[in-house]
């Protein structure tokens, strides 16, 4: 009775050593939050997890989304064999002793492998390479679980080979979901008495920024540091669940929080740099990610100023790089530079207009043939298909000559129309000049 007693105890405080966001990860489909857009009773992905026939795939996301949870589902539910590496910390070794043994498991036994890689965007192509062919024999399916876009940060032939699902940011009624059910659910929480305050829950909903991870941890952090009350209760209220956060209270409701990331876009475009800079300031003493704001800028050196100043966009991604390599609270020194270079750019929304226009056209003509003299003569087709005209090289003609790139259903389209101000302005008399000569 003691022994048992002794290792009851052992395994509780072994319990509570576990983090919360790991207590609460789902083993079923059913307890999954969010990604309403991708988990949904019918949807492809369900269906495949349902009947173990998911395919290669990468689960693209910021962190706290659910793409470890959702790999773990599949681990739980699978009558596969299951296996996990993280990137920063594996090499093509430890890939290689996997494939050796789902080689030795699928010829032995017809059991396929899943491998899921956490921070799989780290991989060198080396370390791509050598699971290529085992995902191609069907000996793994791989799981590949990124914060960072896959179509830039990994290499082709892995991402060809995989179907990708991007992971948005839990809304805020899915983190306020989760956290009551980890105070209903959770084996440590449903064993105490705590009780919290409407507005506490919804501000750490609120200031979680779409991570359920960052909302466990910090209801975890308010309830292990709070006393009880005289009657055994954990009482948490808003300072605390403020503090718990470790970040600033939003100073406004969300409704205004977004008329601020309004004003903030809007004062760039209308080159005032002063207001630009006030609201800059507030939405980061109002709890902002400044990495939404470091990518709002670089947007807007192409959506605002673009061709009119093309140097604008590399000031706007030198000053992201910047941030992320430096941080709080200097990382905003290079993010001002840039915002107040924007706001003394000349404007010119061409690039998005010519982008427009041509991404409707192109949807509009989906079988728009490619002229033939602008075929790819390196391998044999229909001749049929191939008329006689030749491809004018524009190095012999000085560096221009008149010739049809458009396929013949769209070919007087223009989708791309120089605004005439700063650098566009010579982009403008380049292109009169151009059509000038046609």
């Amino acid at each position: 009775m003691e022994q048992f007693e002794q290792k009851s105890i052992f395994e509780s405080q072994k319990t509570e050593n576990i983090p919360l966001a790991e207590r609460m990860r789902p083993k079923v489909l059913s307890e999954f939050i969010g990604q309403s857009h991708i988990i949904y009773d019918g949807s492809l992905l369900c269906r495949a997890i349902k009947a173990d026939k998911l395919g290669s795939c990468i689960f693209w996301g910021a962190p706290g989304t659910g793409k470890t949870s959702l790999a773990n589902i599949v681990a739980y539910t699978t009558g596969s064999h299951f296996e996990k590496l993280n990137a920063v910390s594996s090499g093509v070794s430890d890939a290689k002793k996997v494939i050796d043994e789902a080689t030795k498991r699928f010829n032995a036994y017809g059991q396929k492998t899943y491998l899921l890689l956490d921070e799989c965007h780290r991989w060198s192509k080396a370390q791509s390479d050598c699971v290529l062919p085992a995902i191609e024999k069907g000996f793994i399916t791989f799981i590949g679980s990124t914060t960072e876009n896959p179509y830039v940060s990994m290499t082709r032939a892995i991402v060809s080979r995989c179907r990708v699902f991007e992971f948005l940011p839990l809304t805020k009624q899915d983190i306020l979901k989760g956290l009551q059910q980890a105070l209903k659910r959770d084996v440590v929480f449903s064993h105490r008495k705590i009780v919290v305050d409407a507005d506490a829950l919804d501000y750490i909903a609120e200031t979680a920024a779409g991570d359920l991870r960052n909302a466990y941890n910090a209801l975890e952090l308010a309830v292990i540091t709070t006393d009880m009350d005289k009657d055994g209760t954990v009482h948490i209220d808003k300072l605390t669940a403020t503090q718990s956060m470790q970040k600033k209270a939003l100073s406004v409701d969300t409704g205004m929080y977004y008329d601020m990331i309004s004003a903030f876009i809007k004062s760039m475009r209308g080159s005032d740099a002063d207001a630009a800079l006030f609201w800059f300031e507030r939405l980061l003493e109002a709890g902002t990610d400044p990495l939404l704001l470091a990518r709002r800028i670089v947007i807007h050196a192409s959506e605002d100023v673009g061709l009119a100043d093309p140097n604008a966009l590399v000031v706007a991604t030198s000053a992201l790089t910047a941030f992320q390599n430096i941080g709080l609270p200097e990382g905003r020194i290079p993010l001002t530079e840039a915002i107040l270079y924007i706001c003394n750019c000349p404007k010119s929304n061409s690039v998005v207009t010519a982008l427009e226009g041509a991404t409707e056209c192109a949807k509009q003509h989906p079988t728009a043939r490619v002229p033939s003299y602008l075929m790819d003569k390196n391998y044999s087709r229909d001749t049929e298909t191939v008329d006689n005209i030749p491809y004018k090289y524009p190095h012999n003609y000085g560096g221009w000559v008149k010739q049809q790139y458009l396929p013949d259903e769209v070919a007087n389209e223009v989708f791309y129309t120089p605004s005439g101000n700063g650098e566009d302005k010579g982009c403008r008399q380049k292109k009169n000049q151009g059509d000038a000569n046609k």
